[in-house]
């Protein structure tokens, strides 16, 4: 039967180091949903011929706000800035995200990436994405 010494700051080094590389990857500016200053509310419908998204982003305007497809990752990103008034303010809450903010989402193959539109009304902005023509069987007439 072999010792095994008992080193008990083995375990305090690992953990250091896996709270180094978790700060390191925070921080390294790759922006994701887990780095994000706030996330805004997303529903995602699914019909027959398309996805529709709907975004809540009060207080953003629709020409600060990035939208981004490729390689089948729909993206959105954007900034809503602190609004103050004038004069002395003392905050009893802060109930509601501000800063940058971004979220992705992994679309299907069914997706048709040429088709898809964007809206905004009222601080919700809407995002269709049409699905691909399916296809459908048909006879083939052999020729004489």
């Amino acid at each position: 039967m072999a010792l095994v010494r008992y080193e008990p700051w083995n375990f305090v080094s690992q953990l250091q180091g896996e709270l180094n590389r978790a700060l390191r990857d925070w921080t390294s500016g790759e922006t994701s949903s887990a780095t994000a200053d706030w996330v805004p509310a997303v529903d995602v419908e699914e019909y027959d011929d398309r996805f529709d998204l709907f975004v809540d982003l009060p207080g953003v305007a629709a020409s600060e706000v990035e939208i981004t497809l490729e390689g089948g990752v729909l993206s959105l990103s954007g900034e809503r800035k602190v609004e103050h008034g004038t004069g002395q303010m003392t905050r009893h809450r802060r109930e509601r995200g501000y800063g940058k903010f971004y979220r992705r989402f992994i679309l299907p193959d069914t997706v048709n990436a040429e088709g898809v539109k964007a809206t905004e009304r009222h601080g919700v902005l809407a995002i269709t994405i049409p699905k691909k023509a399916a296809a459908q069987p048909r006879r083939i007439e052999i020729a004489a």
